[in-house]
């Protein structure tokens, strides 16, 4: 499926190791895609999050939220209601953790790093990520998987990722209006 990806594709996913890597986590996660796409210039996906207004004090709000759900062990605020319908306190059992083990103990980063073989696996997520970006490309007649398709492939999940973006009206519906029209702005 690789061989597919555009220049801009490969570069948003040899960005999200170089995040998971840098924030020292052991596996590539959606979060991580979503922050090399925010790292993106002059490129379809780019195009469309920077004409929805995801720039600058917002890319800092979505750092925030990823750390945020790093902290909380990765469940997005969707699961942390789920668990609070059930009487569940998120917040408490996870300052209960970090009183215990330290702050950001459920963040699943193991300190010894000795048994690891140094290549950064995918999680669950992030795969299907790419594969829904796939599916996304050939459902628009797209010959290669684009930036574009992995931003609307993380839109299109339920998750961390698309939470942090529809917090700031990045959607399904915003990005293809802006990149297949529809819209007043459309990428070239």
């Amino acid at each position: 499926m690789f061989e597919r990806f555009t220049k801009d594709a490969r570069a948003v996913v040899r960005g999200a190791v170089e995040h998971s890597e840098r924030l020292g986590a052991e596996t590539v996660e959606e979060g991580h895609l979503l922050l090399a796409l925010l790292d993106r210039e002059g490129s379809r996906g780019s195009f469309a999050l920077m004409s929805l207004g995801l720039t600058g004090r917002a890319r800092e709000s979505v750092e925030r939220m990823l750390a945020e759900v790093r902290r909380r062990g990765g469940l997005s605020r969707a699961d942390a209601d789920a668990l609070s319908g059930l009487g569940i306190d998120v917040a408490e059992i996870v300052s209960r953790v970090e009183q215990a083990h330290g702050v950001g103990a459920l963040g699943g980063d193991s300190k010894d790093k000795g048994w690891w073989s140094g290549r950064r696996t995918f999680t669950r997520g992030a795969k299907e990520t790419l594969e829904k970006s796939l599916r996304i490309a050939l459902g628009l007649r797209d010959r290669h998987i684009g930036d574009e398709h992995i931003l609307l492939a993380l839109t299109a999940r339920p998750g961390v990722a698309a939470e942090a973006l529809e917090d700031h009206g990045v959607t399904y519906e915003t990005v293809t209006r802006v990149l297949y029209g529809g819209g007043e702005a459309k990428a070239g």
